[in-house]
């Protein structure tokens, strides 16, 4: 297969990168670097890259940030950080990509607990990844080509130990089983799924 990773050298891409890349083509894109360059808050930039892809048969995005902050500071404009980034950064390049991936392809996008198990500074993240998984929901059933779609919702990982101190009481997820869900999605055969991962 040929496959896109968006966000290929962050902290998960990477090492999704690495595996997906011992069966497939892979093309790695990121805001500074990659084989394309991509900055996923401009719908330009995201149509540039597409164009110089070309067609695929699978897009993997572990890219998106969001704004981090207790709530009683947010203004509207520290929440469309994570609605502009995250949430419709991610929403365009389906939107984007349907256009160009080859039929029986697949979405690969990325959420998080933070949907459904906050933590105080998370609002803005909880919103954004909730509307991520909602988003696949809905997309699932109108995607056509026989095109799928998931969407990966790790714990907080343990390669990231600078956030731990906030996510008191969870334990951290081993790399391995993330990185076991982004390929389950892309070489499986499930569409529609939030897929979980929690140690």
């Amino acid at each position: 297969m040929k496959i896109l990773i968006v966000g290929a050298n962050g902290t998960i891409g990477r090492l999704v990168t690495a595996e997906l890349s011992k069966r497939h083509e892979v093309i790695k894109a990121g805001r500074t670097s990659g084989d394309v360059t991509v900055d996923i808050t401009s719908p330009e930039s995201i149509k540039a890259m597409f164009e110089k892809v070309g067609p695929f048969d699978a897009l993997v995005s572990t890219a998106g940030n969001a704004h981090f902050g207790l709530l009683k500071d947010m203004t509207a404009e520290d929440f469309k950080k994570g609605l502009h980034d995250k949430l419709l950064g991610q929403v365009t390049l389906v939107l984007e990509g349907q256009k160009r991936i080859n039929p029986k392809g697949s979405f690969t996008l990325s959420s998080g607990t933070l949907s459904s198990d906050p933590i105080v500074y998370g609002a803005n993240i909880s919103s954004v990844n909730a509307a991520v998984d909602g988003f696949v929901i809905g997309a699932a059933i109108e995607l056509e080509n026989n095109v799928r779609i998931n969407v990966i919702n790790p714990g907080v990982v343990e390669d990231s130990p600078q956030i731990h101190p906030y996510f008191q009481g969870h334990i951290p997820v081993k790399m391995d089983k993330v990185v076991a869900a982004y390929v389950k999605s892309v070489e499986g055969v499930l569409t529609g799924q939030i897929m979980t991962v929690v140690s």
